[in-house]
């Protein structure tokens, strides 16, 4: 019998109702802790539901089973658990007070709030500026989030997501409004992490297939609420599952580094 402490994640027939409408559909699921998770799929079909499900901010129907990092969501202290998961996504930037500087933002990693709200210790201030100098932001920590761009605030939220020393670390389409060369510098920082947090788990959700690191090696695609496949890196990612899952006719091209590239040939 394996351990069930074994999972980071395991969902259990969960279907997720938001305004009388069934987004996900009997949703069963397991991740492994240590392993690097991809989550891909279109708008719309179901990835932001399963992020927030995760993160116990949406409820699913009765009957379901969610298990996060070994606590199973109704018998257990929520903001507990969240203070092991570090979510870095560009849409909590819609949430941020503008005043706030990029120091205690990083800070607020530790309260699990957005904005900090009490006087950071020695130590604290030093950790900060260990992990801003680590990613080249070392000059945005008293820099408004207001005057930031929207790659020098992603390196912020990093940063804020490190503080907390994770246990799972979910990448929700960290890459969506980055220009190019900070969407490559960013997931250069993800690569990183990937090959050097062996016991750090990470999910990385996105749309886009080229955003997905050769260090994901297993992952699925969602489709209108329902795991349209899951597996190995190389099951997943084929030009018939992306041609299901988007409607249209994709080939792939590899790289060397291992990457794989989209070419939509037909509309």
């Amino acid at each position: 019998m394996k351990n069930k402490n074994e999972y980071a994640i395991n969902i259990k027939n969960a279907e997720v109702f938001l305004k009388e409408k069934e987004i996900l559909h009997g949703i069963s699921w397991k991740v492994k802790k240590g392993e690097k998770y991809f989550i891909l799929g279109s708008n719309g079909s179901g990835k932001t539901t399963l992020v927030r499900t995760i993160l116990g901010y949406i409820w699913p129907k009765y009957g379901a089973k969610i298990e996060v990092l070994g606590h199973e969501y109704g018998k257990v202290n929520l903001h507990d658990v969240r203070k092991s998961i570090a979510w870095v996504s560009p849409f909590i930037q819609k949430e941020i007070e503008h005043n706030t500087t990029g120091v205690d933002m990083v800070l607020s990693g530790k309260t699990g709030t957005l904005g900090f709200f009490r006087r950071a210790s020695e130590a604290e201030l030093d950790k900060v500026k260990s992990l801003l100098s680590s990613l080249n932001g070392l000059h945005l920590a008293n820099k408004y989030m207001s005057e930031m761009s929207s790659g020098e605030r992603m390196k912020i939220l990093i940063a804020r997501a490190l503080m907390t020393e994770p246990k799972l670390m979910i990448f929700d389409e960290p890459s969506v409004y980055l220009d190019i060369a900070e969407r490559e510098f960013f997931l250069k920082i993800i690569e990183d992490l990937a090959k050097n947090c062996e016991d750090l788990t990470i999910l990385f959700i996105s749309q886009r297939i080229e955003d997905i690191l050769p260090s994901f090696d297993r992952g699925m695609i969602l489709k209108n609420g329902k795991i349209l496949v899951e597996g190995k890196r190389a099951e997943v990612l084929t030009s018939k599952n992306l041609c299901d899952a988007f409607g249209v006719h994709i080939d792939l091209v590899q790289t060397e580094n291992g990457r794989l590239w989209s070419i939509v040939k037909e509309i």
